[in-house]
């Protein structure tokens, strides 16, 4: 966006770095001219990219979603990149922080559970959610994650790789199951017994050969394919494991 068109007083001299999204919403707001607010774009941009995606959100298909003017949300976004970063924070918000837990582990098991969850209903945020695009609510996660770790004599370095190794973990987890469900919906698969289905010739010739026993043993005993549910918190409970057995936690 044009930096004439962004908000009143938001465009610092070049002599200084640009007033970010966030200073600029924590400053008294003005009188209102219109009862939209910075919640409201949130809570529409995302109930648009979690019905069409994320490049369905553009800041005129926004407007007509609120029933603004075109320009009525550059009051408060100077375009579709402030945009995103107010749409992951409304969502990071919503994840239950304050509830209680006891110790590291729970803590940073249960972390780990709610984000999969957020990032399981709102699947656009596997992209959107970059460790660039931090704001209140999204830096809160490793507030929490950092200060259940500090009483574990772990310097400041350690503490952080093992946070970043846990939301790795994550991260990878569903980046892969959104991935499989876009996957699905493409080609009209409804469920696993459909997908294995499809995929049955080329992994049927690739067993063929010899060459992968151990996955062909995956294949005609595993009976958990289908509970990524499972799957994630076997794998989740792996890395805790070996955080804890490295360090003595």
């Amino acid at each position: 966006m044009p930096a004439q068109q962004a908000p009143a007083g938001d465009t610092a001299g070049d002599d200084k770095p640009p007033v970010s999204l966030w200073e600029r919403l924590e400053r008294p707001a003005p009188a209102p001219r219109t009862t939209l607010t910075p919640h409201r774009i949130a809570e529409a941009a995302v109930a648009l990219a979690d019905a069409e995606g994320l490049d369905a959100v553009t800041m005129r298909r926004l407007a007509a979603e609120l029933g603004v003017a075109p320009m009525a949300a550059y009051r408060y976004v100077t375009g579709k990149d402030e945009l995103i970063e107010l749409m992951v924070d409304f969502v990071y918000g919503r994840l239950p922080l304050d509830a209680p837990a006891e110790g590291w582990r729970d803590t940073m098991r249960a972390l780990a559970v709610h984000l999969r969850a957020m990032h399981l209903a709102h699947p656009w945020t596997v992209r959107a959610a970059t460790p660039f695009s931090l704001g209140p609510n999204q830096l809160a996660v490793p507030e929490r994650a950092l200060s259940a770790l500090a009483e574990h004599g772990l310097d400041a370095d350690t503490t952080m790789a093992v946070f970043r190794t846990v939301t790795g973990y994550v991260h990878g987890s569903v980046a892969a199951e959104v991935t499989l469900e876009a996957l699905r919906r493409e080609r009209g698969w409804t469920d696993g017994d459909q997908t294995r289905a499809a995929l049955a010739p080329r992994m049927t010739w690739l067993m063929g050969t010899g060459r992968y026993p151990a996955y062909q043993r995956y294949l005609r005993e595993a009976t958990r394919k289908d509970d990524p549910d499972w799957q994630f918190t076997t794998g989740l409970d792996c890395v805790l494991d070996g955080i804890a057995a490295h360090f003595g936690l």
